[in-house]
């Protein structure tokens, strides 16, 4: 007697999310992760010669806000799933602990650069806060934050290449999550919500007084 043949179930896990789970989500991590690490890399250059670039300094810093909401957005997700034990992000497995320790640090430092960059790019004048001027602010979140993404990118950069290529390259790696359409366009927006944001905060340089 012959077993009737059951067709191969096509349907993705019914908690994998339109990323495609916890693998997606990585992926969409290290992209905006990347994006980021130019973005921050060409901001760090304008500081050489802040007296002649700071309309650049400007331009890329309101850039900056799109792409910092998507990471910070894909990273809080990762964790949401993982501690209200999501069975895939359960079976990823939490980071390292010692960038889970740092985590909560990173966020915060980035929010406070880039929040007391944009407060500065807004006001002509910079302001003071609990006895300590916002310029004095941005530089001190500025070097708190550097100190934390250097630990952050050097613990994730071995990991860059294989995340980026399983999507860039079409193959059976970039096939088997799904989600990579999504993905691309969330980093897409985000750049697109950040030009919006420089288009308009670029030429508040020209008004401010250091």
């Amino acid at each position: 007697m012959t077993l009737p043949r059951t067709e191969p179930s096509h349907r993705r896990p019914a908690d994998s999310g339109g990323l495609s789970g916890p693998e997606g989500n990585e992926r969409l991590t290290a992209l905006t992760g990347v994006v980021l690490l130019l973005l921050f890399a060409a901001e760090g250059f304008t500081l050489l010669r802040l007296g002649r670039l700071l309309y650049w300094h400007y331009l890329l810093g309101f850039l900056l806000v799109g792409p910092v909401c998507l990471k910070i957005g894909s990273t809080v997700y990762r964790f949401t799933r993982y501690y209200t034990r999501h069975q895939p992000y359960v079976r990823k497995g939490p980071p390292y602990p010692l960038l889970r320790s740092i985590g909560p640090f990173t966020v915060l430092a980035t929010i406070t650069v880039i929040g007391t960059g944009v407060l500065l790019g807004i006001q002509h004048q910079p302001h003071v806060y609990g006895g300590f001027s916002l310029l004095f602010l941005h530089k001190l979140s500025f070097v708190g934050w550097a100190a934390l993404m250097t630990v952050h990118v050097l613990a994730y950069l071995p990991r860059l290449p294989r995340l980026l290529a399983a999507d860039a390259m079409p193959g059976r790696a970039a096939r088997a999550v799904g989600g990579r359409g999504l993905r691309y366009g969330l980093v897409l927006l985000s750049l697109g919500a950040g030009a919006v944001l420089a288009a308009w905060g670029a030429d508040l340089s020209s008004t401010w007084s250091r």
